[in-house]
């Protein structure tokens, strides 16, 4: 099990579990401060699971440190980029698993699931170019694969909770209606991971996947946030042309800096996202469709603002955090 100690990889890895594998999961060094048969201190991973420790860009490490010349039957993949600049993305999203597969091909392991994102099937960001690479390797590797495809997640779409709750308007992109999606959480996706393993009629196939109920808008998040805490609506509205202009200053500032190279970056991904739905794209008409968009699992975005608000679930924020 590549990043399993991410949000989506500790509900995988628990998942599985609970489905009743073994279960090694492959750690980075940083992440490594405990014996090898221990899981890090404060990561949530569940009793039963090795955890093993070394380089994923290192081919030695990989096959030395985790595989050890022991037989497994399946490679998971839950590991991203924490960024999506460029750099990360080419390095994690597609060198580390392009390593990950050559080994694992060596090593006789015969499938593997990646999971990949919805946002690849409109690829104009770097690391969705990064992310469909790989998943050509893996298509023409020869491995059983299933790559799975999930829209939002609840925590991309909470961000905000804790500005209305201090009395500050909610963001929104237009008119909060360009986008909807089909929001699915760490507990639905991780079991419909951890299900590739055995269920057949998931091998060999791009998985998109959602949670359950309708598509649901920016606009219908803030209004049920409101609800939830018995405020009067405030929105305040952004226009997406500012976000363009910043987008254009930084990518002129990036060609004599890096780091605003890397920022022009990350606002060309918050756009996306304000202006992108997380739904399957329609080949033949252009557009996202919610009814082709899979829908899984029982939990629902509203259910856990309400679980948020009674402090009995946090938010764990990433680095592609627009609020």
């Amino acid at each position: 099990m590549l990043g399993a100690t991410g949000t989506i990889g500790r509900a995988t890895v628990k998942a599985l579990i609970e489905q009743g594998h073994e279960v090694v999961c492959f750690v980075r060094p940083a992440l490594a401060a405990q014996p090898a048969a221990t899981p890090p201190a404060g990561r949530g991973l569940p009793e039963g699971v090795t955890v093993r420790h070394g380089n994923v860009f290192s081919p030695a490490s990989f096959s030395g440190d985790g595989i050890r010349g022991e037989p497994f039957d399946v490679l998971v993949s839950c590991m991203a980029s924490r960024t999506g600049v460029p750099c990360d993305a080419w390095a994690v999203d597609h060198q580390a698993h392009s390593i990950a597969l050559g080994v694992a091909k060596q090593a006789g392991i015969a499938q593997m699931v990646l999971l990949s994102a919805i946002c690849v099937q409109k690829p104009l960001l770097e690391f969705q170019k990064a992310k469909l690479a790989f998943e050509a390797e893996l298509i023409a590797s020869g491995l059983t694969y299933s790559i799975v495809r999930p829209t939002a997640f609840f925590k991309s779409l909470s961000g905000q909770i804790d500005r209305v709750r201090k009395g500050k308007p909610f963001l929104l992109f237009g008119n909060g209606e360009l986008t909807a999606c089909k929001p699915i959480s760490d507990r639905d996706l991780g079991t419909f991971i951890a299900s590739c393993v055995t269920d057949q009629r998931l091998w060999n196939r791009v998985l998109p996947v959602g949670g359950p109920g309708p598509a649901i808008t920016p606009r219908q998040q803030g209004d049920k946030l409101f609800a939830l805490l018995g405020l009067k609506q405030k929105y305040k509205r952004l226009p997406v042309a500012m976000m363009d202009v910043i987008i254009a200053a930084l990518s002129a500032a990036g060609r004599l800096s890096p780091r605003l190279r890397d920022k022009a970056e990350l606002a060309r991904i918050g756009r996306y996202y304000a202006t992108e739905s997380m739904l399957v794209l329609d080949s033949e008409s252009g557009r996202y469709d919610e009814n082709l968009t899979p829908s899984y699992g029982s939990d629902t975005l509203f259910e856990f603002y309400e679980q948020v608000l009674r402090g009995e679930a946090s938010i764990e924020r990433g680095d592609h955090a627009v609020f």
